[in-house]
């Protein structure tokens, strides 16, 4: 391998998957590790056993959004290695660590010249070029450099130059961690517009999530950046007697382990209320509301945490 010095670049395919290693992306995964990206082609070709095979094989460990910004730590031929430093995560201390294809990746620039930080709210929205052609489709949350509007558009920066979103796809904010801070509750309302959306190792965006990309996703929505994996978002927020449903939100995450509770943590969903969680499932299954009395998950109840709460007091 050859070491480089640590760079800033950003993701400049709508969503890129991280992978374990180089060596994890399949033949089959062609079409995800190229650019152009032809992310629904990819999707539309996987079987129940190859997109299984994306966790129970260890080959993906997450996804980056457009415009994300990532460090690269090595290259090695065709691939990167990066940490996604919007991504906490114990597994370094910069961010969430993995690989990716280096056409997947651009130098990132400057941003003296930003006016703020547009975040897009609704499940896709196109970007046009400035003389008003479709340019690319990019997902929720995507986050972008904001230089200039006019009445119905936001001219942003991206990794492929200026650009022009709609406005009533976007908020706006000075910076990229001010924007508006809303509680836990309203990030379950967020997630509700994914109902039946398909399970995806490793997804981050509206094309699939997992069960904790699904939190960190709608919690991100509200303003709060969380720790990227079930495990680690079980160790921070605030805890909440897992024994007391009683005392549990609208909001609050609620996690589940193996061997009744006593394992590692391997799931998290949205406290909905009533008994009900908001998750998303496993390979296979969809974003449901799931009632906890009688199901498997009851008996796996390991932590529940509740993020916003300092949020939740001043609104």
């Amino acid at each position: 391998m050859t070491e480089v010095s640590v760079n800033m670049y950003a993701c400049a395919v709508p969503v890129a998957t991280v992978w374990t290693s180089p060596e994890s992306a399949r033949e089959l995964d062609t079409e995800g590790v190229s650019n152009p990206l032809q992310l629904n082609k990819r999707l539309e070709k996987l079987t129940y056993e190859e997109r299984l095979d994306l966790c129970n094989g260890n080959r993906v460990q997450t996804q980056l959004l457009y415009g994300e910004p990532v460090i690269v730590d090595e290259v090695d031929g065709e691939w990167a290695k990066v940490i996604a430093v919007w991504q906490p995560s114990k597994k370094d201390e910069r961010g969430y660590p993995g690989w990716v294809p280096v056409a997947q990746l651009k130098k990132a620039g400057p941003l003296e010249e930003a006016g703020g930080f547009i975040r897009v709210t609704v499940s896709k929205s196109q970007l046009w070029h400035t003389d008003g052609t479709p340019f690319m489709i990019v997902a929720f949350n995507t986050i972008l450099p904001l230089t200039d509007e006019s009445e119905e558009y936001f001219r942003v920066t991206t990794p492929d130059g200026e650009a022009l979103v709609l406005k009533t796809d976007i908020v706006r904010a000075s910076s990229v961690h001010q924007f508006k801070k809303r509680p836990a509750a309203s990030a379950v309302e967020e997630g509700m517009a994914y109902l039946d959306l398909p399970y995806f190792w490793g997804g981050m965006s509206s094309y699939g999530y997992d069960c904790s990309g699904f939190t960190y996703n709608m919690l991100k929505a509200c303003g709060h950046f969380i720790p990227r994996d079930a495990g680690d978002q079980a160790k921070s927020g605030e805890e909440i007697p897992m024994g007391d449903p009683s005392s549990w939100e609208k909001g609050d995450l609620v996690f589940f382990a193996n061997d009744e509770g006593k394992g590692n943590v391997r799931h998290v969903g949205f406290y909905y209320g009533n008994g009900l969680i908001l998750h998303s499932p496993s390979t296979g299954q969809s974003v449901e509301l799931l009632k906890l009395s009688g199901s498997k998950l009851e008996r796996e109840i390991c932590a529940v945490r509740r993020y916003g709460k300092e949020e939740r007091k001043t609104e």
